[in-house]
């Protein structure tokens, strides 16, 4: 068979090696063109412009609720309880009877201190007429000087028994009255540890009852020295200002989530530094109609510790830390590029940091985007906002103190 030359036929893997050099030729290109437009775009940052604002700082403690007042009812005198006159767990008025013990020997004893002084009183006239006659005829030595002192000496007797059995009838009468178990404060009145016919001795160790007064209540809470000491050179140094009108008013936390209705009153703070703790009490009085608050409950007390005039607040997203662990923002200057403060914190308050130093009116904070530049980065701000919240005056209950630098 004749044999024909192929002429201009390229081989198939020279075609191929040509196409794909020209597909990597057509990525190279647009590779190029994407990193060029990458270079020309300007990132775009959320920030938040600081101004100086008055705040009010508080501080939440931790405490527990007490008695206002609490009274231990014990017999006074001994005897069978006869009957117990109130409800386990009601509200009781101060003098209502609450145990009544069995009378019959106090009257006894009454009564017959009764008897004799009505006896000594009855002697008394007649030793009294008789050293009266005595002093009249002294003078005509019808009785001897002996009679006569004999006569006055049994008067004074006459007289001191007569005082004696008064005294007799008075505490035969208060034992009587005790055999009346009254309440001496108002109240709740907790379980009875007798029952009727139960035999009780006077000041007993292990009391019949026990009444609290819930209201108002007691909260005391625990406060750190040291904190004490720096509210104090904040106030001294005009880094606080004490606001009079308000600045015993306290609010009260719950164990749950929600706070109590009704605002607290604080009332003194101990001057007894725990050595142990390394803290101090604070009692604050609680209205607590309702008997909601009820004693050992846990609480939390905002105490108010005074207001800032010019505080910096900046939200939380927006501040970073070193691998050292110090306090950081991006902020935008006025040529639109990125620089780094260094912060010093005071505390949180609500879901923002308040700013000791680092940070001057005006300043733009980045809050969202920053993970994107770094410092001498040109960007484009737009404006910060909360979502699902309008930018409106910050929370005015702050945390506990933050780590600050």
């Amino acid at each position: 068979m004749p044999r024909y030359k192929k002429i201009n036929q390229l081989p198939m893997w020279a075609m191929a090696s040509a196409a794909v050099a020209a597909a990597l030729l057509i990525v190279g290109c647009g590779n190029g063109s994407g990193q060029q437009a990458g270079r020309s775009h300007v990132p775009e940052v959320a920030v938040v412009t600081v101004e100086p604002q008055p705040i009010e700082l508080t501080t939440e403690l931790p405490g527990r609720t007490s008695a206002y007042l609490v009274s231990e009812i014990r017999p006074q005198v001994n005897g069978i309880v006869q009957k117990r006159m109130f409800k386990e767990g009601s509200d009781v008025n101060a003098g209502d009877l609450l145990y009544q013990i069995d009378p019959a020997p106090f009257q006894v004893a009454y009564d017959s201190a009764k008897a004799s002084l009505s006896k000594a009183q009855a002697n008394l006239p007649s030793i009294r007429s008789r050293a009266e006659r005595y002093k009249e005829v002294l003078a005509d030595k019808a009785v001897t000087k002996q009679d006569y002192d004999d006569a006055t000496a049994a008067v004074l007797q006459a007289e001191a028994e007569v005082q004696y059995w008064k005294t007799a009838v008075e505490a035969a009468h208060i034992n009587l009255n005790y055999t009346r178990v009254t309440a001496p404060i108002s109240g709740r009145i907790g379980r009875s540890s007798v029952t009727d016919g139960a035999l009780v001795t006077a000041y007993q160790p292990t009391a019949l009852a026990t009444i609290q007064q819930l209201d108002p209540i007691y909260v005391d809470v625990t406060q750190s020295s040291a904190e004490l000491l720096r509210l104090r050179r904040d106030l001294e140094t005009g880094q606080l200002t004490a606001d009079k009108n308000n600045q015993k008013k306290v609010r009260i936390l719950l164990g749950d989530p929600t706070s109590y209705s009704l605002e607290g009153s604080l009332e003194f703070r101990d001057v007894t530094v725990d050595p142990s703790t390394g803290s101090f009490t604070l009692r604050i009085v609680v209205p607590n109609p309702d008997h909601l608050l009820l004693p050992g409950m846990f609480v939390r007390a905002v105490v108010k510790e005074g207001i800032v005039e010019k505080a910096f607040l900046v939200p939380q997203q927006g501040v970073s830390r070193t691998p050292k662990g110090e306090p950081v923002a991006l902020i935008v200057d006025e040529t639109g590029k990125v620089q780094q403060r260094m912060l010093t914190l005071d505390r949180a308050v609500g879901d923002q940091w308040l700013v000791s130093s680092g940070l001057s009116a005006g300043d733009r904070v980045i809050v969202e985007g920053g993970q994107k530049v770094r410092p001498g980065t040109v960007v484009k701000t737009v404006p910060f906002h909360l979502k699902g919240k309008k930018e409106t005056e910050p929370k005015k209950t702050a945390m506990p103190a933050a780590t600050s630098n």
